[in-house]
């Protein structure tokens, strides 16, 4: 999996910086001088980034999409050094995050309740080439996300709902042109990734590798397409996914964009957002091709895209599959409640061929023999044996974290 996660994040960089590069080859000769004409027509050259770069802040909103909150919030663009032709900058958000609508799980399966905060923060550095005809750009940064969590979408009836804490770090390289633009970028969660949301699911957040790539219909209309591949410690939602977007500059530092995305775990999935910035000396300017407002220019005081900490939830032990069934009870009659059942619990799960035991596993193994209810039961409590007979006449018993395995 980690040889995956380096190869995706290898060929996303590659890929930008390989298209990005194509203007100044031999291929693509006469753009570079329609390039380099345009940005003397306009007098690009001519343009202090110190007088033209300055500080930006407004709202965003976002409807949920894969993995992702309805939210709403304040961010803006600090400039911090700005140079001859490059500008080190702080660019920060923070968001309330709400409920899922329409009792539609933004996650899966668990919908998300009530409203928490969210931050997200990018240092980064962004230059431009010699004719300013593109602008290149790094950025790092960290996300958190605390996420309230209610009911299902499924049907299925939950208890002990909880909010949970996640947060991640990023890592971004971006090049813009006129025409073009690419982006390549990894989100990488830390610290706990995962928790209990219910007496029923599990939520992880997921590692996520991507490349957009965007082209200018018109100076105020864009659209671009990306590849991206998720990957999760619980391995439920990992694989690759395809991202449409398309986005267009209303008026002065009003941009709004719609979202179309596409992988196994959360299949289809419909986004739009809006985003308005005071400071900005407006983006119909570039279409009216006035000096120092050209997409590149424009470019420098962006807000840095991908952002959101991803969660995916999952129902981790899949007892209809006849070797949980078998497996599990056979661990807790090896060496109930001892460190060796856990030590063994953790091998197989390694192996893929079990995983936690849970209440469901329980009453089927329950109502198979007398003996290895009880001792199923002891395995998901530990020592002392935890849970009583249910209604149904199994077993019940605490889902155990994934810290405690």
């Amino acid at each position: 999996m980690q040889y995956f996660k380096r190869l995706s994040l290898s060929l996303a960089s590659t890929a930008a910086l390989t298209l990005a590069s194509i203007p100044f080859g031999a291929a693509r000769a006469d753009d570079t001088k329609v390039a380099q004409g345009t940005a003397a027509d306009l007098g690009v050259m001519s343009i202090s980034l110190k007088d033209a770069i300055k500080p930006n802040f407004g709202f965003q909103g976002a409807l949920q999409g894969a993995g992702t909150p309805n939210q709403a919030g304040i961010g803006g663009f600090l400039p911090l050094v700005t140079g001859d032709n490059s500008v080190f900058f702080l660019d920060a958000q923070a968001n309330a995050n709400f409920a899922d609508f329409n009792n539609y799980s933004s996650i899966i399966n668990t919908t998300v309740a009530g409203t928490t905060i969210s931050t997200s923060s990018r240092l980064g550095y962004r230059w431009l080439n010699s004719d300013r005809s593109w602008m290149f750009g790094v950025n790092a940064g960290y996300d958190s996300r605390p996420m309230a969590t209610g009911g299902t979408d499924t049907g299925v009836n939950v208890s002990n709902s909880s909010t949970v804490f996640y947060q991640q770090v990023a890592a971004g390289l971006e090049a813009v042109s006129n025409t073009w633009n690419f982006n390549a970028y990894a989100l990488v969660p830390v610290g706990t990734k995962e928790y209990r949301l219910n007496s029923n699911y599990f939520g992880g957040a997921l590692d996520t590798y991507g490349l957009d790539v965007g082209y200018s219909i018109t100076p105020d209309f864009k659209a671009s397409v990306g590849y991206y591949y998720q990957d999760g410690d619980s391995n439920t939602a990992d694989g690759s996914g395809v991202l449409g977007r398309l986005a267009y500059n209303i008026s002065n530092g009003l941009t709004a964009g719609v979202n179309l995305s596409y992988d196994q775990a959360y299949e289809t999935r419909f986004s739009a957002d809006l985003k308005y910035r005071f400071g900005v000396n407006g983006n119909k300017i570039a279409s009216e091709k006035k000096a120092g407002q050209t997409p590149v220019m424009q470019a420098l005081t962006d807000s840095v895209k991908h952002r959101d900490v991803k969660i995916h939830d999952f129902f981790w032990d899949d007892w209809e599959n006849p070797l949980n069934v078998f497996v599990n009870p056979l661990i807790a009659l090896i060496a109930p409640g001892t460190a060796v059942e856990m030590q063994l619990l953790n091998f197989v799960r390694g192996t893929g061929i079990g995983s936690y035991v849970n209440r469901e596993s329980a009453e089927y193994i329950a109502s198979c023999t007398i003996i290895a209810g009880p001792l199923a039961c002891l395995l998901l409590g530990g020592a002392p044996l935890q849970g009583n007979r249910n209604a149904n006449g199994g077993w019940g018993g605490r889902l155990p974290d994934p810290g405690e395995l």
